[in-house]
């Protein structure tokens, strides 16, 4: 059995990130029989920022937690036991002043654990997650890809820079990108006819 993780975070009801993600999960489930999607709304189901309790309980071996530690850490080990279920994830993510939406960046710090998603090396951080797909479906007000806006853009080079290149030893199937004010009579269109990798 095939199971895909989408997560969405746009606080928008008409989101395109989401429309697409959505979209794109339905055609890959599509194509592999007995597929299951787990949706992770982080808009409709927020996520508690972390705090000091959990930053100094990521830190420590699991032997030596108290139990209010473990109970510092009980989110984050709710998401990854999904996240290490998946064989495919989705992340849907809006530009939300040049960056990624909060709840999402709240997401991401509950995953990034030390000795669990990644060691660090001689080298720098090792991504421990192994042997899965990741699939970015970004959205934005504008073309950020280049041109003078390139330089404000912080929402996939910041994707890539904590999950591709930290904790995940892999690399991102797929972006794609809907600059709305340039390209929108063609959204609707793509999110029917995805293009989806090999």
């Amino acid at each position: 059995m095939s199971r895909i993780l989408l997560i969405t975070s746009s606080p928008r009801i008409e989101s395109y990130s989401t429309k697409i993600a959505r979209s794109l999960a339905d055609k890959l489930a599509s194509q592999r029989p007995n597929t299951t999607v787990a949706v992770r709304d982080l808009t409709h189901e927020p996520l508690p920022h972390i705090d000091d309790s959990f930053a100094v309980a990521r830190n420590l071996p699991a032997e030596t937690l108290t139990s209010a530690q473990k109970t510092a850490l009980a989110v984050s080990d709710r998401l990854l036991k999904e996240l290490f279920a998946a064989d495919s994830i989705i992340i849907a993510a809006g530009m939300i002043n040049f960056g990624i939406p909060s709840n999402l960046k709240a997401y991401i710090d509950h995953i990034v654990r030390p000795g669990v998603t990644f060691k660090y090396t001689e080298k720098g951080p090792e991504g421990l997650i192994k042997g899965k797909k990741v699939y970015l479906v970004l959205s934005r007000g504008g073309l950020y890809t280049e041109g003078p806006m390139q330089q404000f853009n912080f929402q996939d080079p910041y994707l890539r820079a904590s999950l591709a290149e930290s904790i995940w030893a892999l690399f991102i199937e797929a972006i794609m990108q809907i600059a709305r004010l340039e390209r929108a009579p063609a959204i609707q269109s793509r999110a029917g006819t995805l293009p989806l990798p090999p």
